[in-house]
């Protein structure tokens, strides 16, 4: 029994990275540009060939598409934005909810595998059938989540830095899209692929307007909110873009110092967890247990 158990696991581990790795590789070059430019934003030459998708990208696709096709509730707009935010620009809503029904589908299998080894009864098959096409389903979601959360977080981290870069830029007597040219080739990580799309877009046409809202919908944060409309309103109003970048940098330093205090105050109460089920038990044997068998001794 302890053997089946231990190879569901490694079954059950062995799916979810493989579903994780299909999900979080680029279907090509490794670099962010490329990425961006699959997105449909293309700024070079036409010469360059996608890699082939693998089995596993091809059929989670028709999976995808199937249950686009037979399902209503699914649609393809709020599953597109989730994967936008979260940086997945190469994977395409049915492809998403395809690794969604493969997964769910594997545990299923995984589950009615071991509930037959181990003789369980239709009750419990039935529950257990229920709970694993659920939690299949639901993985894909919450590790979205968690790197669309992870994402946000470092965009509003590295804020700052790129407004002082634009400010410095502008005062220069650089425009506002040379500015961020400046700042998308100096700025890496997240900001920085979402500041080279934003140009794309501004190369595709866009105006400037347009691709900075489209730029505040991607990435959904305060800090970025607060920066697209007040550089949309400086340049309606005619206001000096220095002074304005200058002022918001100023006000998100505040914001990310305040923040960083919020999660100081959160730390004691983070740590009690951790002290009263692992050190204070331990601290009890080391201090208590002597005394305890000194008196057991002593009424032998």
């Amino acid at each position: 029994m302890t053997a089946i158990l231990i190879l569901g696991l490694v079954l059950l581990a062995t799916g979810i990275a493989m579903t994780v790795r299909a999900l979080a590789a680029p279907q090509g070059s490794t670099s962010a540009t490329d990425r961006i430019e699959r997105y449909g934003f293309r700024a070079g030459s036409s010469g360059q060939t996608e890699r082939e998708e693998g089995l596993i990208d091809r059929t989670a696709t028709m999976v995808g598409q199937f249950i686009g096709r037979h399902f209503s509730w699914f649609k393809e707009e709020p599953v597109r934005r989730r994967l936008l935010a979260a940086g997945l620009y190469s994977t395409s809503p049915a492809r998403f909810i395809g690794y969604q029904g493969l997964l769910a589908l594997l545990f299923l299998l995984l589950w009615v595998w071991i509930a037959g080894l181990s003789n369980e009864s239709v009750v419990s098959l039935v529950i257990g059938s229920f709970i694993a096409i659920a939690l299949g389903w639901l993985l894909p979601w919450l590790w979205l989540a968690r790197r669309t959360q992870a994402r946000r977080e470092s965009i509003e981290y590295e804020l700052p830095e790129m407004v002082d870069l634009l400010v410095v830029s502008v005062e220069a007597g650089v425009s506002l899209i040379g500015a961020m040219r400046i700042a998308a080739r100096e700025v890496h990580g997240p900001l920085g692929e979402e500041l080279r799309l934003t140009l794309q877009e501004q190369n595709m046409g866009l105006s400037t307007s347009q691709a900075l809202d489209n730029l505040s919908t991607r990435t959904d944060t305060q800090g970025m909110r607060v920066f697209v409309r007040s550089i949309v309103q400086g340049e309606a109003l005619g206001i000096s873009l220095g002074q304005i970048m200058r002022n918001l940098a100023d006000e998100m330093r505040k914001r990310r110092k305040a923040a960083a205090e919020v999660r100081a105050q959160k730390a004691p109460i983070k740590m009690v967890f951790p002290l009263v089920l692992l050190i204070f038990p331990a601290m009890m044997v080391v201090l208590v247990l002597p005394a305890l068998l000194n008196i057991s001794e002593f009424f032998r």
